[in-house]
């Protein structure tokens, strides 16, 4: 069975085989052609995950299936058998591939379990969302990722974030901490015309104080004008 181990990512694929009848209490029931999948999300510290969202895909037959663990960070799914499948996270916004897990042809109905470990980024630059050129009004390219955002907030419901403002150091540093200011608002303001609580959100605009790449050269600036999630309650 493939899988990938790194400072980061580490899976423990634990295989149960048991009969049908030895199911008991369990809501999904293994058949001929289709495994039960059970799986465990949490922390490196064993904390449960809950509202992860896992997706697998069959290198086989293409199938894309997508479950979220509930408040016990566990959640359940049926295979068709004879294929290896992708394991993805959603990490807030971002897939994140984790391995793969192969469900043989086997006469009989099994059950595998999937225990996975992962520790959730505490602060991550929101992709492709942008502004126009000095000013904090968003591109109408921006509104995917933030879309992706809301439904983030809505699956995690205790969730508080910070939406903090960056730019680059063309400028003074009074209008660069406006710039990053009014466009970190601006993204409060989206979330907020979506459903989300003001109460879980803060905005927050740094200006220059905190770059990430160096300022000299353009590519170092593209970077530095970024737009970030800090998660402050999980």
């Amino acid at each position: 069975m493939p899988q990938t181990v790194t400072n980061k990512i580490f899976i423990a694929v634990i295989v149960i085989i048991t009969l049908c009848n030895d199911l008991l209490g369990q809501k999904l029931t293994p058949t001929e052609t289709k495994a039960v999948l059970e799986i465990s999300v949490t922390n490196f510290k064993g904390g449960a995950l809950p509202n992860e969202k896992i997706i697998l895909t069959g290198e086989k037959n293409k199938t894309k299936i997508n479950v979220t663990t509930n408040n016990e960070g566990k959640a359940s799914v049926l295979l068709p058998e004879g294929d290896t499948y992708n394991i993805d996270y959603r990490n807030f916004t971002e897939q994140v591939n984790y391995s793969k897990i192969k469900i043989p042809t086997e006469l009989g109905a099994f059950t595998y379990q999937l225990n996975i470990k992962f520790e959730p980024d505490k602060v991550f630059t929101l992709k492709n969302v942008n502004f126009e050129t000095a000013k904090a009004t968003l591109t109408n390219s921006s509104y995917t990722a933030l879309n992706e955002l809301v439904e983030a907030l809505k699956a995690k419901l205790s969730m508080e974030i910070e939406i903090a403002g960056h730019t680059d150091n063309i400028g003074t540093d009074e209008t660069n901490l406006k710039l990053s200011q009014d466009r970190a608002n601006s993204v409060v303001n989206y979330l907020t015309s979506k459903g989300i609580s003001k109460k879980r959100l803060t905005a927050k605009g740094y200006g220059a104080t905190q770059p990430i790449a160096d300022n000299e050269t353009e590519e170092g600036r593209k970077q530095n004008r970024r737009t970030e999630v800090r998660i402050i309650v999980q």
